[in-house]
């Protein structure tokens, strides 16, 4: 007698594109989508005309769905274990897409932490003074010889220490002050420092840079910039609760509002994320910005569940 194995289809890749656009959708909605996040979205929906509709698919698809999830009731047999089941289902999808979150697992039990929008301050010892902007993960660390020491996981932060030598680590350098002021901001795998006041030793990649008020300097784990004189007060507008942009693309200050803003932004119009804008925002006003930038470029604007608003 013969045996005959049933071996499943390959998905067509038709198919394919549309699990990833629904698995994108799962990640955006989530609440744990970063902007890097939406600059990989982007970079998969510009791949080819095949993407950009799978993803406008799996959003009609979505809005299909919603009307169906609010009629369902309290339990009621099968029915409402279904739903359960396909929210698990979701979750684990998700888990899939994305096994970490803005400034990993360790971020999670960070000494010092803001939320979304949110900014707090610290004064951890004696003269040391932290004010958190949104989304900061701060660990206290162990230096010798009595020396305050910090771990700034991602996110920014004013730094002030008045009397007490400060060390801070940031990526892959390590900051070290006395009687200063600086700022030092981790986004994106980027670490950006600029001092206000005092002095400012930063050790990167086997060199050791000094800044002095009004210098700045980046760096990742490829490359170390120049030390750049910049405009402190622009880097600073985040303490006034505001936000600036002079020169930036479009995509550029989605991003940054991305970061004070609950859910997501999303802008699918490549073209149109290149065009340089002079904005000035208060961090009050952002609930409503999706509006502002569809009403200024006439771009069509989706909601999602979770805050997102995607701009096509």
């Amino acid at each position: 007698m013969n045996i005959f194995q049933l071996k499943p289809a390959e998905p067509s890749v038709s198919e394919h594109l549309q699990s990833e656009a629904r698995d994108w959708l799962i990640l955006l909605t989530s609440g744990r989508a970063t902007v890097a996040d939406a600059r990989a979205l982007r970079q998969w929906c510009e791949q080819s005309g095949e993407h950009a509709r799978a993803f406008e698919q799996a959003k009609v698809l979505w809005h299909h769905l919603q009307p169906a999830a609010q009629r369902l009731q309290a339990p009621r047999g099968f029915g409402r274990r279904a739903f359960l089941g396909g929210a698990v289902a979701a979750s684990a999808a998700f888990l899939l897409v994305r096994a970490t979150i803005p400034g990993g697992f360790e971020g999670l039990g960070a000494d010092y932490i803001t939320e979304v929008g949110q900014q707090r301050r610290f004064e951890p010892a004696p003269g040391v003074q932290l004010a958190l902007n949104t989304q900061t993960r701060i660990n206290q660390r162990a230096v010798d010889n009595g020396v305050q020491g910090f771990e700034l996981i991602s996110g920014e932060v004013e730094v002030q220490t008045a009397r007490s030598p400060l060390a801070m680590q940031a990526g892959g350098g390590w900051l070290r002050a006395s009687q200063a002021r600086f700022n030092l901001r981790n986004t994106d795998q980027q670490v950006c420092v600029t001092c206000l006041d005092g002095a400012v030793e930063v050790d990167v990649e086997g060199r050791s840079l000094r800044l002095e008020p009004g210098q700045q300097v980046t760096y990742d784990a490829r490359q170390v910039g120049s030390v750049q004189t910049v405009d402190t007060a622009a880097v600073m507008n985040w303490r006034q609760r505001v936000l600036v942009f002079n020169g930036a693309t479009l995509s550029q200050m989605i991003d940054e509002i991305n970061r004070y803003r609950p859910g997501m932004l999303l802008l699918l119009n490549r073209d149109l994320g290149q065009r340089r804008v002079q904005a000035r925002f208060s961090l009050d006003q952002l609930a409503g910005v999706a509006l502002l930038i569809r009403d200024a470029y006439g771009v069509k604007c989706t909601e999602l569940p979770g805050g997102v608003v995607v701009l096509s």
